[in-house]
């Protein structure tokens, strides 16, 4: 290889290493545009919640830490009750990062597992992977093995195809177990959980 093919080579090489250069602010700055980040899901939670929500900013830490920066979020509330076999029911408007308006959502579904108790919640689900709205009318397994107290505050993880859905729930009441089931999201209340 000759001198002036090696430089040509040099030069191609520093070209193309600053053309990928320039892109990575890029698509730190596209991900940002249609992403939350943890201080605005901090601010949006706490206005949700109240400041009265223990530990609701490690639980915000925790998921961030597990799953990144969420594209959306839905706030709502729900009620449930178990004694072995339970049943859970809510409703909540789901946002998303950069697009105006809300999609009321509502879900039901049972659970199975030992668990024993109720508990009415209000609940900020951080939603993973959904680049459109309809995706969310479907049911969601997940399971869930957490304890609610007065004033307590827990996290699962719902899964679907390449959607992650993240429901912080904060409650009064008490439910102690753990639990497998789904639930099912849909565009109308349902009595029928399943």
């Amino acid at each position: 290889m000759s001198d002036s093919d090696k430089s040509d080579l040099s030069r191609r090489a520093l070209a193309l290493g600053l053309a990928a250069s320039a892109l990575v602010p890029a698509t730190a700055l596209a991900q940002s545009e249609q992403t939350y980040s943890e201080d605005e899901v901090l601010a949006a939670a706490q206005r949700f919640f109240g400041a009265g929500a223990e530990g609701l900013a490690t639980v915000i830490d925790h998921v961030f830490d597990e799953l990144g920066r969420p594209n959306g979020y839905i706030e709502g509330n729900e009620g449930s009750g178990a004694i072995g076999v339970g049943l859970r029911y809510g409703d909540g408007r789901l946002r998303f990062k950069g697009r105006s308006g809300v999609t009321r959502v509502y879900w039901q579904g049972p659970s199975i597992g030992f668990d024993t108790g109720g508990n009415a919640s209000r609940v900020f689900t951080l939603v993973y992977g959904m680049r459109n709205a309809d995706n969310i009318f479907q049911r969601f397994p997940g399971v869930d093995g957490s304890a609610y107290f007065v004033g307590g505050v827990g996290v699962n993880y719902q899964r679907r195809d390449d959607i992650t859905l993240a429901p912080i729930r904060a409650g009064v009441g008490f439910r102690l177990g753990a639990n497998i089931g789904y639930l099912a999201y849909s565009r109308r209340r349902r009595l029928n959980p399943f």
